[in-house]
């Protein structure tokens, strides 16, 4: 079956043999995120790109990640009109400000402060990420056509069960994508596959951390580590997802 470039970077993912294809593609994605906001293209200089940037801002991960980046002018460039539109709106904000009555039961119950304003003002603001917002619309594409490889191309399927399976974030976004996608029939055999294959590799990374520790045992100094050297990021990725030992992302 020929291949459609909407395909590859699901293929792409599956070919490369990690922990969990999802994790590597939202990494991928993300990276390039980061270079287009910050990178050579220079796209925080487009006015289409800063409006975006100042309407939704950057989740508190994301700014982290920016700054490790390490394009301290285009950071500048991002929180200069990012500052002033804030800025406009935070006084308009204050001025149709009216603190409300609370009253002893409220008090009491620790009701206040929680029909404020300004709170649910700053609350939908900490919602939004310019890079989140973009990586969740990319992922709902990237679930859709994991399933329709799934049905449509048997060399998928079979890299699929010869995979080592999902983090456990993942795994519960494809158990839901499952009932959005596939039909009764197809959705029984697709979960016997994925069952097995979670168990399977949950069990494989359980035995890997196992013998990880048994190795700092003075009796095993001189025996083989086996799969186990790099067993703890492994496990915390399966569990969470992500690339716990992954080293900051920067500039090229």
């Amino acid at each position: 079956m020929k291949e459609k470039l909407y395909e590859i970077p699901l293929n792409d993912a599956m070919d490369a043999g990690e922990e969990c294809p999802f994790c590597f593609l939202e990494r991928k994605a993300e990276q390039e995120l980061m270079d287009f906001v910050l990178g050579s293209c220079a796209s925080y200089m487009e006015s289409d790109t800063r409006a975006a940037t100042d309407q939704e801002g950057f989740c508190r991960t994301h700014q982290k990640k920016m700054f490790d980046y390490g394009n301290a002018l285009g950071n500048g460039w991002i929180l200069k009109t990012y500052y002033k539109k804030l800025l406009k709106e935070m006084k308009e904000e204050f001025n149709h400000f009216a603190p409300q009555k609370i009253s002893l039961k409220d008090r009491l119950m620790k009701k206040s402060g929680n029909e404020n304003s300004i709170r649910e003002w700053v609350t939908s603001k900490e919602k939004t990420c310019y890079i989140c917002d973009r990586f969740s619309k990319r992922y709902e594409r990237y679930v859709a056509t994991f399933f329709h490889l799934y049905k449509n191309d048997s060399a998928f399927r079979e890299k699929l069960t010869n995979s080592k399976g999902f983090c456990f974030h993942h795994f519960g976004d494809l158990c839901s994508g499952a009932d959005q996608y596939l039909g009764d029939g197809e959705r029984k055999e697709f979960y016997s596959v994925l069952f097995q294959l979670m168990e399977e590799n949950m069990e494989r990374m359980s035995g890997d951390i196992d013998w990880f520790i048994e190795k700092y045992d003075y009796l095993n100094r001189d025996a083989d580590w086996k799969q186990s050297k790099d067993a703890v990021q492994r496990g915390m990725q399966k569990i969470r997802g992500g690339y716990p030992a992954d080293p900051v992302y920067k500039m090229k």
